[in-house]
């Protein structure tokens, strides 16, 4: 199998632009993944953002974890909880911060200005889609901007230790529902998988990357030419990991369809519907395959109308 896709962005800027926008664009339609480096995010700011995001684990979420496992007897197969602590944090439209308790000054600051910096390269690589697409500047970003703008918020996740990984995941194996997807993951406890050519597949840590993923979302838009793809974590008995990943998502009253520019003499596969709606489908139906979830929408679409998609 090929290797897993890694990308260094530096090398747009030079001769070298061309072949990597193409491993990107392969990337997108062949893995759903791949993983970025020279992003733009300084190697020792993400240290910082690491080393605040283990120290708070530590210091507010650790007891209540094991508290938790405590209560939960690992003695047969676990298939309807994962083995995770987490919590989330809503950066757009409108910031939740101030009301995540527990988070000292110091970290609210820095996780504010992390988010600054991944919605800033989330932008930037949804017009390296479109370029690649053949869409015009910008046009993936207005397709997520609804009336408010897009959804962007982060889930910060620790794995800790599992004394036995074969009863439980650490996270079951599902499609994300939304657009692009940033993830900071720990550079030395392995565990998250894609699942390529129906074979389960290691996405490496690497020290200050940024793995990047496609969202149920994008795969709409692109009318199936980039796909979403299952991917999970493995509990592992050693380490804990640690994953931030920041999710650019649609606002929750944009309507999302196929790009008319990408249709051209293929059929419309993919349905149109209001993102709001399609997650509230998806919210009850995560961990499931992603096909029947387009199928409703499309028979909600055709049960409200929400008119014909213009061609360009």
């Amino acid at each position: 199998m090929a290797n897993f896709p890694v990308i260094n962005l530096e090398k747009l800027n030079g001769e070298e632009r061309a072949a990597t926008m193409e491993i990107i664009n392969d990337a997108c339609e062949n893995w759903g993944f791949f993983e970025i480096v020279n992003h733009g995010i300084s190697p020792e700011f993400m240290d910082t953002v690491e080393k605040l995001t283990k120290e708070h684990y530590k210091k507010c979420m650790e007891q209540k974890f094991k508290e938790l496992v405590a209560s939960k007897a690992l003695e047969t197969e676990i298939n309807d909880m994962d083995w995770e602590s987490t919590f989330q944090l809503r950066h757009l439209p409108i910031s939740n911060m101030a009301e995540i308790p527990d988070l000292d000054d110091e970290y609210r600051k820095v996780m504010k200005e992390f988010a600054l910096k991944l919605e800033t390269l989330a932008e930037e690589l949804l017009d390296l889609l479109c370029e690649n697409l053949g869409l015009e500047k910008g046009y993936l970003k207005k397709a997520f901007y609804g009336s408010k703008g897009p959804n962007f918020g982060t889930k910060v996740s620790n794995y800790p230790p599992c004394p036995k990984p074969d009863l439980i995941k650490g996270l079951r194996a599902h499609t994300d529902a939304g657009g692009l997807i940033l993830l900071f993951q720990d550079d030395r406890v392995s565990g998250l998988q894609l699942l390529k050519d129906g074979q389960w597949v290691d996405v490496p840590p690497m020290r200050h990357s940024i793995v990047i993923n496609i969202g149920d979302q994008l795969e709409v838009i692109t009318n199936g030419k980039y796909k979403s793809v299952m991917h999970r974590v493995i509990a592992q008995t050693d380490g804990n990991r640690m994953s931030l990943a920041s999710f650019y998502n649609p606002g929750s009253d944009a309507v999302i369809y196929p790009a008319p520019a990408l249709l051209g003499k293929d059929a419309q596969v993919y349905p149109k519907f209001i993102f709001d709606d399609y997650m509230k489908l998806y919210a009850g139906l995560k961990f499931q395959a992603k096909e029947p979830r387009f199928e409703a929408m499309k028979a909600l679409e055709e049960s409200v109308k929400l008119g014909p998609i213009a061609t360009a």
